[in-house]
């Protein structure tokens, strides 16, 4: 196998896959853009020392980015980019050894496989009359993966011991904390390319199970969810299972983050959904915070700056956001938050004018009487309140905003059955 993973052409589409993925450097600091000169120099001693299986890896650089909703902090590992080279080259080898046995319900860092495949399928359970779920949380999952067990699942199909054992040394290199390069007992960092194929890898068993015992499940990634016909089957369930990943893989479900409910009162990679026999796909209510809280964060950097500028930086993050969200088939929240972000954005407008003079006068240029202009400019009222008044919305409408580019919800929301 390490024959096929440093072939020529598996290498190449390798190294364009990590140049198109960017990144940010390693513990050597080199970027991405200096990548293609180390390997025209170094790669002919790389090839030599992983096909005599005495590579060593680099350690990986810890970082710390915020977790959804701003709930401390999740760590990630990243490799130097000639680490990551040789994990996708590993990565692109494997991959077909595996995936064609992987569960059809398995739905996370897979080719040709989505969250909103996992998202429909979850609305399908809860339609055909499953209507409870066993809701579970892996606790620390990336970070808690048993070496043993997991190089065990590897080795099911993996026999070159020079893969076997690069992929332990990945596994088993440092992580530099602070200056200090730390050892990991268990665990696979995340921010490498190998890290998803080994996690699926090691949950394939859990899938397995679930399939065995006639369960109808949707999973992705660590996120695994049961659904049932009534709360007793569910707490059998989560009980069950949550024995099974202890004693057979090593794993741990968190009990305060897992629980048997309702669909309606969950929330799935995002999504929710109505309580109605045939349920329809609803935003979840963090995935609208976390919104919300990037919105302001960006309108209050915009102060100081043209409304068409702020909409630009907006538009990138509506959109990603909405393509993620298009799914949803109530509507109303996109209407509600159209018109909560114009708002936002007249707040801008008032924060700016800062003197009653200045916010009569460009009232009065956008079409409101002199009175009125007068009287909404000096009635003391904060930027918000303004913002969201009856002379603001005249003066400001939406088809103002959308001349200026700003994406609508609204505009390219269709309900889907």
């Amino acid at each position: 196998m390490m024959e096929r993973v440093v072939e020529s052409s598996n290498m190449r589409k390798a190294y364009w896959r990590v140049v198109g993925n960017k990144g940010s450097a390693g513990v050597d600091g080199m970027t991405v853009a200096e990548l293609k000169g180390h390997l025209q120099a170094n790669w002919a001693i790389l090839k030599e020392r992983l096909l005599a299986g005495t590579y060593i890896p680099s350690p990986v650089l810890r970082v710390e980015i915020p977790k959804p909703g701003g709930k401390g902090l999740r760590p990630l590992g990243i490799p130097t980019v000639t680490d990551r080279v040789i994990q996708q080259a590993l990565h692109q080898v494997m991959v077909p050894l595996w995936d064609k046995e992987f569960s059809g319900y398995s739905y996370g860092f897979r080719a040709g496989r989505s969250a909103h495949q996992a998202i429909r399928q979850s609305r399908e359970y809860v339609a055909e009359g499953r209507r409870w779920v066993v809701d579970m949380d892996l606790e620390k999952f990336f970070d808690r993966v048993n070496h043993n067990i997991l190089m065990d699942r590897v080795a099911r199909k993996v026999r070159d011991k020079r893969v076997l054992k690069l992929i332990r040394r990945y596994l088993k290199a440092g992580i530099l904390v602070g200056g200090v390069v730390e050892v990991p007992q268990q665990g696979t960092p995340q921010g490498g390319p190998l890290s998803p194929l080994l996690s699926n890898i090691l949950l394939d068993d859990l899938d397995k199970e679930l399939e065995r015992r006639g369960h109808a499940f949707c999973r992705y990634a660590d996120d695994c969810n049961i659904y049932v016909r009534s709360r007793k089957a569910g707490e059998r369930v989560l009980s069950s299972i949550s024995r099974y990943l202890e004693e057979e893989l090593k794993l741990k479900v968190n009990k305060e983050k897992s629980a048997v409910d309702r669909p309606w009162r969950r929330t799935f990679l995002g999504y929710t959904m109505t309580w109605h026999k045939e349920p329809r796909l609803r935003v979840g209510p963090e995935a609208i915070r976390r919104l919300k809280g990037k919105v302001r964060k960006l309108a209050a950097s915009g102060r100081g700056r043209s409304l068409r500028y702020t909409i630009s930086l907006l538009t990138p993050l509506l959109r990603g956001w909405y393509n993620y969200f298009s799914l949803a088939q109530v509507r109303n929240i996109f209407e509600e938050l159209d018109g909560w972000i114009r708002r936002r954005l007249r707040c801008i407008l008032w924060r700016q004018w800062k003197r009653s003079f200045t916010r009569a006068r460009n009232l009065m240029k956008r079409g409101l009487s002199e009175e009125r202009s007068w009287r909404s400019a000096t009635n003391g009222r904060g930027p918000w309140w303004n913002s969201g008044a009856s002379h603001m919305n005249r003066a400001y409408p939406k088809s103002y905003f959308d001349c200026l580019g700003l994406y609508s919800f609204l505009d390219h929301h269709v309900v889907t059955s």
